[in-house]
């Protein structure tokens, strides 16, 4: 019963008191192997070691051990800390200097370039093991971060017809049912206010049959195209693809006839023509991927079948609206989601 009684009134005093002991901390707490390792050590003092080893299930050899490291507090009973002070392969005071000196110099190009740079000085050490002593020593490598592309605001379009993207689709070679080894195209054309889009289909590629498009194009809209934008490949355009640049196009030439600016994006960016880039991934995904041409007169019949569905599905962009009731409910009513 005393024995019981004792165990709080030393808790009380340990809490208390809080005295700093090698390897513990000044504000560890007091757990529950520490009070048992006090309540052995009564036990043994005052009845001996023997019975006291008895009694709690344990080994002389441990009551010994706790013995002498008992100094009259409860925190002299704490596990201390098993790691090793030394270690004989350990950073050499010369090494560690030239660590410090290296990394004050280069403190952003990386572990990587630091170890190089190290090891051309000498360091022989590996590249975990350099990691794990700047880790000890506070001085981590960062590597800093590529600067990010700040990309232009989009413009957005006002009214329909303001600008239009073209583009051409080489039509998956799977859906053509022929021996001959015919290939299909199909010329996109999408207004980038209302999303409405024309399409044809055409046995070649080439700036005639953008030409041709192009005709076909201004005739089924029904607003005036002030802006066409394309790519820069050579069915548009010859400024990069030859060595005349400055000479126009058949497509270009008839741009101009009808007084239609061409705008051509950045080489290597389709994203500046994501408008027409995504219709033509909702066209794999929608079209091309359950289809099959057996001719191209199939293959130009089921397009426009297709094209006129893509016109009156609702786009969240458009606030759930087809691009065929945006369109029109802005030329009969004025009416626009911008």
């Amino acid at each position: 019963k005393k024995e019981a009684e004792n165990i709080p009134l030393c808790y009380s005093l340990a809490t208390k008191q809080n005295p700093e002991h090698k390897g513990v901390s000044a504000m560890a707490n007091i757990t529950q192997d520490m009070l048992f390792r006090l309540s052995l050590i009564n036990y043994a003092k005052k009845f001996g070691v023997t019975k006291a080893a008895i009694k709690y299930h344990t080994n002389r050899q441990y009551i010994y051990r706790w013995l002498k490291r008992y100094d009259g507090s409860v925190y002299s009973l704490a596990y201390r800390s098993r790691k090793p002070h030394h270690h004989p392969d350990q950073h050499t005071d010369e090494e560690i200097s030239l660590i410090k000196n290296m990394y004050r110099r280069n403190k952003s190009v990386g572990l990587v370039v630091l170890w190089v740079k190290l090891r051309q000085r000498g360091y022989s050490r590996s590249i975990t093991g350099l990691w794990r002593i700047l880790r000890k020593l506070d001085m981590k490598p960062v590597r800093l971060p590529n600067p990010k592309k700040i990309s232009k605001p989009y413009e957005q379009m006002l009214y329909p017809g303001q600008r239009v993207q073209v583009d051409v689709k080489h039509v998956p070679s799977s859906c053509i049912v022929s021996e001959n080894g015919e290939r299909y195209y199909q010329y996109t054309a999408i207004d980038e206010f209302s999303r409405f889009r024309y399409v044809e289909a055409f046995r070649e590629l080439s700036t005639y049959s953008s030409a041709v498009f192009l005709e076909h194009m201004l005739k089924a809209f029904p607003f005036k195209v002030e802006c066409v934008q394309t790519d820069n490949g050579p069915e548009f355009t010859k400024h990069y693809g030859s060595r005349n640049s400055s000479a126009l196009t058949m497509f270009e030439k008839r741009l101009e006839e009808h007084g239609i600016r061409h705008k051509k994006i950045r080489p290597f960016t389709p994203k500046h023509n994501g408008k027409v880039e995504r219709s033509h991934r909702k066209d794999n995904e929608y079209f091309y991927a359950s289809h099959r041409f057996y001719s191209f007169e199939d293959f130009a019949k089921q397009l426009k079948v297709h094209n006129r569905r893509y016109n009156a599905f609702p786009m969240r962009p458009l606030g759930w609206r087809s691009p065929k009731d945006t369109l029109y409910d802005f030329l009969l009513y004025g009416v626009t989601y911008v």
